[in-house]
């Protein structure tokens, strides 16, 4: 099954998230960025479970409540936590690969799909971890993106997420001109091949919060860390 997959579509991350669930040594998935050097990108924190959590990820579970979208659940680290504690939880993830690891971990309810087009329910919680906002690809799409999540809560519902603030990469440099400096290129490279580009956004506290306002939203800090990193949880006005 997993070989038939992998013809379906070209699936950079999912091929060396499989390749380490698997039980291969030394898998190399390699970030291009734009904004330095490529970086090796450590499969094993996709597959961390509760005592590799930060404090951030841990409070993130515990406001959890009611129906749960994990939005984004890679390989479904957060997904099978809150199976654990008896949450009922959908993972939603793009990756077809991904998609299939986390059915063999565990994961009771998978989705393959794209949260811009998914439809299939409504949740009093919407799960945004490992900087998910990043969906929105940049600070114009922010507005529609947070949107597009409204319409998957349920009335009364929450959003609860995690950015940063990652103006510590221009310190002693200057911000872009051309764009919000929280839009950051990426591209995955895994054994020599390259997969698509794509625009990730992170957006630091003020922005998002405007962001969340201008669409009839409310954003609550829960906790915020040394890294210029913060947790959120979102909410109908």
């Amino acid at each position: 099954m997993f070989a038939f997959v992998m013809m379906k579509q070209k699936d950079i991350q999912g091929r060396a998230l499989l390749d380490y669930f698997l039980g291969k040594e030394d898998v190399q998935l390699v970030l291009h960025t734009s904004y330095g050097p490529p970086e090796q990108m450590p499969t094993e924190v996709f597959f961390r479970d509760l005592s590799d959590f930060s404090k951030l990820e841990i409070l993130a579970l515990e406001n959890c409540r009611g129906t749960v979208l994990d939005v984004g659940a890679g390989a479904g680290s957060f997904a099978l936590e809150l199976q654990e504690k008896g949450i009922q939880v959908t993972a939603l993830e793009i990756s077809s690969l991904s998609c299939e690891i986390m059915r063999q971990r565990g994961v009771e309810k998978v989705e393959e799909g794209n949260i811009w087009e998914y439809s299939s329910a409504k949740y009093e919680t919407l799960l945004l971890m490992m900087n998910g906002i990043g969906l929105a690809g940049t600070l114009e799409s922010l507005p529609a993106f947070l949107s597009r999540l409204k319409e998957c809560m349920l009335p009364g519902g929450q959003i609860i997420c995690d950015s940063s603030d990652i103006s510590y990469l221009y310190k002693g440099g200057k911000k872009p001109t051309d764009k919000y400096f929280g839009e950051i290129d990426y591209c995955y490279e895994y054994e020599g091949e390259m997969g698509e580009v794509f625009r990730w956004l992170y957006a630091d506290v003020i922005t998002f919060a405007r962001a969340c306002a201008a669409v009839g939203l409310k954003l609550e800090v829960l906790q915020r860390n040394r890294y210029d990193q913060f947790l959120c949880r979102i909410t109908g006005q």
